[in-house]
Formats: C-alpha cells, structure tokens, sequence
C-alpha cells in the first residue's frame, strides 16, 4: 500500500448540500426553509437561552460575589501527615505530589501545625505557620522557605 492508495471509509465522506440551485436539485426556490417567516431569513432563530420572551434564567437568578482572577492556589498540608516519609528524608513540594498529599495544580505549599510530627524531616515549602514550623524543630528536623 502507498500513499497514493489511501481512501477514507465508505460513508466517512458526505457531499456537501448544494442549496439553492435549481428546481431539479430538490432544494431550490426556498432552499429548504420554507416560505417567509424567521428561520426563512438570514440570521434567522432564537438563541439557545431564548424562553419565548419569558424573562431568561440567567437574568432572573440573583447575581451574588464574584471570582478573583488573581487568586493564588495554595496547597494546605498538616505536619501529622508529613509522617509518611521516612526518618530524615528531604519534603519538597514535587515529594508531596509524589506522595498523593497535595494536587499538582497548586503553586503554592503553606504547612500547617495540625497533628504531630513524630520523625526528623527537612521540610521545604513556600510558606509555613508559626505552629508548624516549632512542631518541625522540636522534631528534630529542619524548615526551608522556597
């Protein structure tokens, strides 16, 4: 087989509709859009949300807060959960995500104090509580702030 050979499936290709071009093709005069009326014009027919001139949903349900485009994604992780790794092991946020501990779409890795900290870990985050980050030390493992 070369190239030259290649041909789409039967049926896998439509002719397209020839409208407009002669009473013998079947879709001549009108097109196939009747006589006169709205969906006969150019532009013709209501919009998906039209509800026959009812008031449309969009505008009758209240409009309450709005959504921050310049949000930053943070990432919460508590220290108990940060027991998973091993003993002296280095926690980065591509560790995290290794881990299943947080989504790969934050940008952002803020520890918090919940819980407690039973193994001696070096632990590197964008941001850190207070809490956290004495319940790291009194571990006996290191905070890094990238």
């Amino acid at each position: 087989m070369r190239l030259h050979d290649l041909k789409p499936g039967a049926g896998a290709r439509r002719e397209r509709k020839r409208v407009g071009r002669g009473i013998g093709s079947g879709l001549g005069k009108t097109a196939g859009k009747g006589n006169k009326g709205q969906l006969a014009r150019s532009g013709g027919g209501k919009g998906a949300a039209f509800e026959g001139g009812q008031t449309p949903l969009q505008r009758r349900l209240p409009k309450r807060g709005f959504t921050n485009r310049f949000r930053e994604e943070i990432a919460h992780v508590n220290v108990e959960s940060l027991n998973v790794f091993e003993d002296g092991a280095v926690v980065t946020p591509e560790t995290l995500i290794g881990a299943g501990l947080i989504a790969r779409k934050a940008k952002t890795v803020k520890v918090l104090a919940k819980g407690d900290l039973e193994k001696a870990l070096t632990v590197k985050a964008h941001k850190f509580s207070e809490a956290s980050i004495e319940k790291i030390q009194a571990a006996g493992g290191k905070v890094e702030v990238i």
